[in-house]
């Protein structure tokens, strides 16, 4: 089917339009050309999306939809489903996550920021050629007597190796 003839059933504004719900829902067309996704946000998170189906049959429903975000909801709990029409698929949407809603924390929505926050800061380091913390070699070291010294300076490691060596014998971890 031809993108033309698919924009014609739904509207074709790539703006971020309000959904009917009290829950505040907006949906943006996805970036990609090769599909017709629409995400589906409530404020700042994306909790699902709007599809048209690809590689169905003409007589069967055309739009899939589908409620879940990660970290925050467990992948198993997502409800999704299927409809005739852009529209249809919205509505159902929009009542399936009228009925999910009042179950889902707060806490749960902080957790997909907190994620998605992180994921911009590492692609920014790396988008500045800078290694991740987890990287960079870090040569320092814990005695079990309490002391962080640096393994490569001799003078500082010489003193530790009695400790060291006496916990490896007693936990026989010593080869």
């Amino acid at each position: 089917m031809r993108k033309a003839q698919r924009l014609a059933r739904h509207p074709t504004s790539a703006y971020p339009l309000a959904m009917s719900n009290e829950a505040a829902l907006t949906r943006r067309r996805s970036d990609n050309p090769h599909e017709e996704t629409w995400h589906i946000y409530f404020t700042d998170v994306r909790i699902g999306a709007i599809c048209a189906r690809a590689g169905v049959p003409v007589h069967a429903d055309q739009w899939g939809w589908s409620i879940g975000f990660y970290p925050g909801m467990e992948p198993g709990t997502w409800p999704s489903g299927i409809a005739a029409t852009f529209e249809a698929a919205r509505e159902v949407f929009e009542t399936a996550w009228s009925d999910l809603r009042p179950t889902i924390p707060d806490t749960a929505f902080a957790e997909w920021r907190h994620d998605r926050d992180w994921r911009a800061e590492v692609a920014a380091k790396r988008a500045r050629g800078e290694k991740l913390d987890s990287e960079i070699r870090s040569t320092l070291m814990r005695c079990v007597c309490g002391t962080t010294f640096d393994s490569w300076k001799p003078a500082e490691s010489y003193p530790h190796r009695a400790h060291i060596y006496a916990a490896q014998a007693a936990n026989g971890t010593r080869r």
